[in-house]
């Protein structure tokens, strides 16, 4: 994409190639973004390409999280406050609107304000103007809202707990971001990047990921999406002992996922099974009982009773 700065923002797979040509095509102008998601899928580093290839770009970009403060406090975050408008207000302070002047607000978690507060920012989008709690001012601003969601705005509206209005004027250009398991082509991509990002971090040399970690990631659904993924090579940077990501540096989750067959494929009780099964694991932790037991989830007597009975690792 010619001119268009996605740093941040990775992905090849034919999802994240569509993403990127609405992405290309929306941040020159002053639309209202809404992204769409599931939670850990990237909308706030979206949201940050959207105003970094924006005019908007000198400009400042302001986070706001809707659902991390009650309404009364939340009020106060994005229209400020005068000196004594609440008890505690001891000075006065300016919202996020205003700090947002000539640049771009994000609305996290939109769908979590309270109907009072979504009244409020309807008539800064439609005025271009609020008055602070408690003062009589009121001011002008000329701010690019760009919201954000995990919850189905559409269903809100249906019961009531969201106005149409504003999701009218919210949903201009909605922007859907898919979940890491319908992309799993960009999961070996995403993977590098953040090994590389937490190896300089941690000062650790790991040079790559082995082909059995990337194979456990093919087979996982990634609840938690991108943010889970940088969450577990975090960790896997930290535990490893080699210069290679193995499935000994994952959690217990996954390394277990990655080397149990699912129970549908196997005939229960099955003698056989069991015993390639204690085989498999003992050879991926070399030899290592007491890890072999851990990741099977039995105890260390039982599994040398099992040794015993099928005469593996004799």
């Amino acid at each position: 994409m010619s001119g268009f700065d996605q740093s941040g923002v990775l992905g090849a797979s034919p999802r994240m190639r569509q993403i990127f040509h609405l992405l290309e095509l929306v941040s020159p102008s002053d639309a209202n973004v809404l992204l769409l998601g599931e939670t850990g899928t990237g909308k706030e580093l979206v949201a940050q390409a959207i105003h970094r290839n924006s005019p908007r770009a000198a400009g400042p970009f302001v986070v706001v999280n809707c659902a991390a403060l009650p309404e009364t406090l939340m009020e106060s975050e994005l229209f400020g406050h005068e000196r004594g408008a609440f008890t505690g207000a001891v000075s006065r302070q300016e919202g996020r609107f205003l700090l947002a002047h000539r640049g771009s607000l994000f609305l996290d978690e939109i769908g979590e304000l309270s109907l009072t507060t979504q009244a409020k920012i309807l008539r800064v989008l439609q005025s271009r103007e609020f008055e602070p709690l408690g003062g009589t001012r009121t001011l002008k601003v000329d701010v690019r809202i760009i919201a954000a969601t995990n919850s189905n705005l559409e269903a809100r509206v249906r019961d009531g707990r969201f106005r149409d209005d504003l999701f009218y004027r919210l949903n201009v250009f909605p922007i859907v971001l898919p979940p890491l398991r319908e992309r799993r082509d960009d999961l070996a991509l995403l993977a590098d990047h953040f090994l590389r990002t937490y190896g300089a971090k941690n000062r650790r040399k790991i040079k790559a990921i082995s082909p059995e970690v990337l194979q456990a990631f093919q087979d996982y659904p990634w609840p938690g999406n991108i943010r889970e993924l940088e969450n577990v090579i975090e960790r896997g940077v930290i535990v490893c002992v080699g210069d290679t990501l193995t499935l000994l540096d994952l959690p217990d989750h996954l390394r277990q996922a990655a080397w149990v067959v699912p129970d549908h494929l196997v005939e229960p009780g099955l003698p056989e099974y069991e015993r390639r099964l204690i085989s498999r694991t003992l050879e991926k932790v070399e030899g290592q009982r007491q890890a072999a037991a851990e990741i099977l989830g039995i105890s260390l007597e039982e599994l040398e009773l099992k040794l015993r009975s099928y005469g593996v690792g004799k």
